[in-house]
């Protein structure tokens, strides 16, 4: 089964950059989109052999995640249970037979850092959230998590320290949640791979000098690691400041 999960920054824009090329020669079986910025009726792409789950933000062209499935879940969750996290469409759940899928897009602290108290909330409810999920069968999560885990995962780590995204506080809690019982499928597969990066800032060829951080992700429990059989970033794809990852699992 192959997964893959993008932060599009704006499906309408994406869409004008080549996502349906993209999405038809990746065959995916299950593709998970961040940063929606749309509601159904905004966009056209509705693939017909797909079933397609939307989770909008209540502000308009903000936010937003959404998930085609080739399968059908055996049900599907919006939000975490937490009104000011959910209002903004960030995650959506669907259960399978073997597992859970979690499609996330982690708030961002900001510039100024001004919401990192509302991140570091974030950080404990997901945790519980994910966990609670975890004692019923194995979960696969993934998305853009806003954080460079190490400085294996940044370009300028010495020059980025206490930056959003690359905060303490930030990292921390990522730490924690792996420690709770999840894994990293990109690092665990190539542990000293560096300039291996999701994310580029829009400025005059950061991308092109491959200026990067990578804070797009994929987790799973990690008592099922072993059935992750390849991880992919497909850092050649363009259409949104982010590019697309994926895993295969058994």
């Amino acid at each position: 089964m192959k997964i893959i999960s993008w932060n599009v920054a704006g499906f309408r824009a994406c869409l004008k950059k080549g996502f349906s090329h993209f999405f038809k020669e990746i065959k995916a079986d299950i593709f998970c989109i961040q940063e929606v910025k749309a509601t159904y009726e905004q966009y056209d792409f509705h693939p017909p052999q797909y079933f397609e789950y939307l989770y909008p933000a209540e502000k308009k062209g903000y936010s937003g995640t959404l998930i085609y499935s080739k399968i059908k879940p055996i049900s599907v969750t919006y939000g975490i249970g937490i009104s000011k996290f959910d209002r903004e469409g960030r995650s959506i759940t669907l259960e399978f037979s073997e597992f859970y899928l979690v499609n996330l897009y982690v708030p961002n602290v900001k510039r100024t850092l001004e919401r990192m108290d509302e991140r570091m909330e974030w950080e404990q409810e997901i945790k519980k959230y994910l966990k609670k999920l975890d004692q019923i069968k194995p979960v696969i999560v993934c998305g853009d998590f806003n954080v460079a885990h190490t400085e294996m995962d940044i370009k300028n780590a010495k020059q980025n320290i206490g930056n959003a995204g690359f905060t303490n506080e930030e990292r921390e809690q990522f730490t924690k949640l792996l420690d709770s019982g999840f894994t990293d499928t990109y690092r665990y597969y190539h542990p000293n791979e560096v300039d291996a990066y999701t994310w580029w800032s829009y400025m005059p060829n950061v991308r092109e000098r491959n200026i990067g951080w990578r804070i797009d992700y994929f987790l799973i429990s990690s008592r099922s690691i072993n059935k992750v059989s390849d991880t992919t970033i497909y850092s050649n794809i363009y259409g949104s400041d982010h590019c697309p990852i994926g895993i295969e699992i058994e």
